[in-house]
């Protein structure tokens, strides 16, 4: 069965620390692809500097093309808001039977997990796969960590931020080596996050 790892985010811009990531799981994993699930913007949260979710896609799309397998993935999309990762991964599983779906997550995230809709079933019916990151305390020890669905990768951890990134680009600071080349020529040339 075909393997794939979903990344979920807003990419607002998508970073070089993203794409480092994603290379790093799909060469030290079992996944055949991974897809880049592009987040449409909540209708309950106030929009700030969120571009539209097309633009965001685009980027996705230009930092990814000599990428063969990663794909960028718009299902959210056209699916209810608030997205639901639960809803979603039920959604991808009707609609690619033959596919088995990872869920690709930061260890920040897993901590709060409990919270998440139908977080148990998620757990039992999904590989998930953790990368770390740095805190500023202690790192959230998480009993899921011994879950056999739940393995944590040794992934390098990437400390980029796209607020860091929407920030600098607003006080007018070179964030070129940030970005993929096609992600930077295509803000360089539009009034984003300006």
């Amino acid at each position: 069965m075909k393997k794939v790892g979903l990344f979920f985010g807003s990419f607002n811009p998508i970073h070089i620390g993203h794409l480092i990531l994603a290379n790093y799981i799909l060469e030290n994993s079992d996944m055949h692809e991974l897809w880049f699930v592009v987040s449409p913007h909540n209708p309950f949260k106030e929009k700030k500097s969120l571009l539209s979710d097309h633009n965001r896609l685009d980027m996705v799309q230009l930092a990814i093309q000599n990428y063969p397998k990663m794909r960028a993935s718009n299902v959210e999309f056209s699916l209810p808001t608030p997205s639901y990762t639960i809803d979603t991964l039920t959604y991808l599983k009707e609609k690619y039977p033959d596919i088995s779906f990872a869920l690709i997550m930061g260890e920040d995230n897993l901590s709060g997990l409990h919270k998440w809709k139908n977080s148990e079933k998620l757990i039992e019916s999904h590989q998930i796969i953790v990368y770390p990151r740095l805190f500023e305390d202690q790192k959230p020890a998480s009993e899921l960590l011994q879950h056999p669905n739940i393995s944590l990768v040794s992934a390098p951890v990437i400390e980029i931020s796209a607020t860091e990134i929407r920030n600098m680009i607003k006080a007018g600071k070179n964030v070129r080596p940030m970005l993929p080349p096609e992600v930077f020529e295509y803000l360089d040339g539009s009034a984003f996050y300006r």
